[in-house]
């Protein structure tokens, strides 16, 4: 079933565990994710992120998006991540994305609010979740960035100002992560994320969940943290299991590749101790 985020952030928030957000670029990675969800009865954010529009187009993404969203037995988010302006967002909603980030986190705090506030204020309108960044997560590679930019840490002084000002329905914060594959060890600031949490009754988002650490990840999970981001951990899995098994084709290739993906997603509905959690009121289902 194809739903916002509203109901099964706050769940998440409140029972203490995470939703896995996991960006697709094709039919094949779309299906392992969605599949792998119904098998293990969990909740599934299917992110696009518009960095990706030169492997995928918007419009290709909300159509395999959709298609495997609706179809599903468990509630499955169609998010856009990472959108960086106001007509690509407008856009996304319009094809069918039922969650949307707006991400103005480079741009001064006001400008910050103002554009968040105009995403808000439209997708509202459609029964549509907003999700902003306050701070920063930087890049180590382009894998999931348009450039490489370090990581500023989210001011706790400025997190309660933000929501009030802009309604936003979750909100990803910078307490250490970063996008990418990481060169050497995350450190991340686990005081900095319970003084946000206390601060705010709106669910958290990590960004930059790949190689951060299972103990890290499970940690972030039960305090607060309501949406984990993961992208390179998908795609170089895939890649890793191809070179080990050396497929003897292209279709043979593709089932190697999908199935290093459902056994990542596996792992990390374990790692953030994720629940199943029914949607009342809110699912659009396919025929």
């Amino acid at each position: 079933m194809l739903v916002n985020s509203k109901q099964i952030l706050l769940e998440a928030k409140e029972r203490g565990f995470a939703v896995p957000s996991t960006n697709f670029i094709d039919l094949e990675s779309a299906r392992a994710y969605v599949e792998t969800a119904e098998e293990s009865g969990l909740p599934l954010i299917l992110s696009f992120a518009q960095s990706h529009q030169n492997i995928m187009s918007l419009e290709e993404a909300a159509v395999i998006g959709g298609y495997f969203a609706k179809r599903a037995s468990v509630p499955v988010i169609l998010h856009l991540d990472h959108g960086e302006d106001f007509d690509y967002i407008k856009r996304a909603i319009e094809l069918g994305f039922k969650s949307v980030m707006i991400d103005a986190s480079q741009e001064s705090f006001e400008d910050n609010v103002a554009l968040t506030k105009q995403v808000v204020a439209f997708a509202h309108q459609f029964d549509v979740t907003v999700e902003a960044e306050l701070g920063h997560v930087g890049a180590n590679d382009h894998s999931e960035s348009d450039q490489l930019t370090d990581s500023i840490y989210t001011e706790v002084s400025d997190v309660v100002k933000f929501v009030e000002a802009t309604g936003v329905d979750s909100l990803a914060v910078s307490i250490g992560t970063a996008h990418g594959v990481y060169k050497g060890e995350p450190k991340l600031s686990f005081e900095r994320l319970e003084e946000i949490n206390a601060m705010t009754s709106i669910p958290l988002v990590l960004h930059g969940g790949s190689s951060t650490g299972d103990a890290n990840l499970k940690r972030c999970a039960t305090s607060g943290i309501a949406k984990i981001n993961i992208y390179s951990d998908f795609i170089n899995g895939a890649y890793t299991a191809i070179q080990e098994e050396a497929p003897a084709d292209y279709v043979v290739m593709k089932a190697v590749a999908g199935d290093r993906m459902r056994a990542v997603l596996t792992h990390y509905f374990d790692v953030f101790e994720t629940k199943a959690v029914k949607v009342v009121g809110m699912e659009e289902k396919g025929e």
